[in-house]
Order: structure tokens, then sequence, then C-alpha cells
């Protein structure tokens, strides 16, 4: 299997997204710890991965708060002794609203959650990582993080910053075969599309039409997102490193990860269209 005994931390994996890709990596043969905040949501991950035939372990974790992450961290070393794969999934949809009429802290909150909590998970399995010269750290993008999105400053901004991580630290740990890569799952309906419908016309016309349409048609399947995440985690994607890519939109499976590394593509970049 693709990801035999590979020892792989799921943050955020108590439901939706992070579950699926708990779940697909388990089926591919990884051992999985399960990092989250609520209890009860990681132990009814747990029961599906071990009904896999996987072994899994649960973590309660806030993953902005440093000392939570350094306490879950050496629980896990202690019962694996390191780590091969991360996977940076938990994250908050934040403040709906213009920006001049929402909460402060519930905004920086968010930035908290998502930018500090990738972070704070990313550097403390670093060491190990380098240590032992390979591994896979994998984090989650979303709505807004390349294309402008109002009413969701907080959100846009905490993923924007995201993939720039990404890509920085990519470079970083370059030399350690260390792969960093960021996936755009696609419109996955979680419980954050039931906030988008709760706000209701204060997120503007267009954004209210598209959260119902994704109710309707039932939005991007989990396992597309759960699926690309496994290829990253795999020998399969070694060397593909600093890249944003679309479980939806981008041919992930064939690409030619050689000739896409001497490019720009999957990257953000500055567009200079003067021609002198």
């Amino acid at each position: 299997m693709e990801l035999e005994s590979r020892r792989v931390i799921v943050t955020g994996a108590g439901q939706g997204i992070g579950r699926a890709i708990a779940v697909a990596m388990a089926r591919s043969g990884a051992r999985l710890y399960l990092w989250g905040l609520r209890k009860k949501n990681l132990l009814e991950t747990q029961t599906i991965v071990s009904a896999v035939g996987s072994e899994v372990e649960v973590a309660v974790v806030d993953v902005s708060d440093a000392s939570e992450v350094s306490k879950a961290w050496k629980v896990t070393v202690d019962k694996w002794e390191g780590v091969d794969v991360l996977v940076n999934n938990a994250g908050v949809q934040g403040p709906i609203g213009r920006m001049h009429e929402i909460d402060a802290e519930i905004w920086w909150n968010t930035i908290e959650n998502n930018l500090r909590g990738t972070f704070l998970c990313s550097q403390i399995v670093l060491p190990t990582m380098v240590e032992q010269n390979w591994g896979k750290i994998i984090n989650l993008s979303g709505g807004g993080a390349v294309t402008p999105r109002p009413f969701f400053t907080a959100y846009s901004a905490s993923k924007a910053a995201i993939v720039r991580l990404t890509e920085t630290l990519a470079l970083e740990v370059k030399e350690n075969n260390i792969d960093v890569n960021a996936i755009a799952p696609g419109a996955v309906n979680t419980k954050m599309l039931e906030q988008r419908l709760d706000a209701g016309l204060s997120i503007g016309q267009a954004e209210y039409e598209a959260a119902k349409e994704l109710v309707k048609s039932g939005g991007t399947n989990p396992e597309k997102p759960a699926a690309l995440a496994v290829f990253l985690a795999s020998s399969k994607s070694d060397g593909l490193s600093g890249r944003l890519i679309s479980a939806v939109w981008d041919s992930w499976e064939s690409m030619d990860i050689a000739k896409l590394m001497a490019t720009d593509t999957f990257t953000v970049r500055r567009l200079n269209l003067d021609e002198e």
C-alpha cells in the first residue's frame, strides 16, 4: 500500500475533510494520530479508522495553543518516536461580514487558529523530519486564498498566509528532503457552509446563492481532497514541493513533477504584463 506503516498526524480530524483524509490514509496503510479539539468527534473518527484495520490514536489539542501542541507532540513521540507526515487541516471560518462591523478579537482568533495553528504544528514536527532527512507537510488552503472574497477577510487572509508559508517553508527544508504543499479542497459541504447560510445576504448575493446551490448539489466530495492528500503523503510525490494544488481542477494524478518544479505553476506570483 502507498502509505504502509507511515506515521501520520492529521489535525482537525474529528469531522469533515479531516476525517475523510484520515480514513483515506488508513486505507492506504498509514498509522494515524488524530489531533483535534473535540474528543467525541475524534473518537468517532477513531472508530471508523479502526474498522479499516489501521493503528490509530487520538489527542485532544487546541492547535493554536503552543503548550497544548507541545503536550500532544510528546504523547505522539512517546508512542511513535517521530512522524513522517503532518496534515494541517484544523481551522475555522471566523467572522462573516463587513470588516468594520465584525468583532476584532474574533477576527484575530481566526488567524490564531488557522495560521498560528499551522505554524505551531509544523514547527514542532520539523526537528524530527530534519533529523530523519525526510518528511511531508500538507497544509489546507481555502476559499479566498488566491482570489478576493468579500465578507470573509479573516478566513481569506489566514489561508493566503498559509499558501505563502507553504512556499517559503518548502525552500527552507528542501535540502532535508521535506516536501511542503497546500491543498485547495474545493467547495466541500461542511459546517462552514451552514455558517454561510445562517449569515444570509450579509455575505453578498453571489456568495449566498452559491451556498444554496452547494446544498442542492452536495458540493465537492471530501474524498477528492483526501485522495490528493494521500498522493502528497506518498513517495509518488517526492520532489513536489511549495505548490498549491486543487483537488478539483488540477490533474495531479498525471503531472510530471520534474517539469512542473522547473516552473512557477501552482504558485502565487504577481503577473508582470509590462512588455518593455
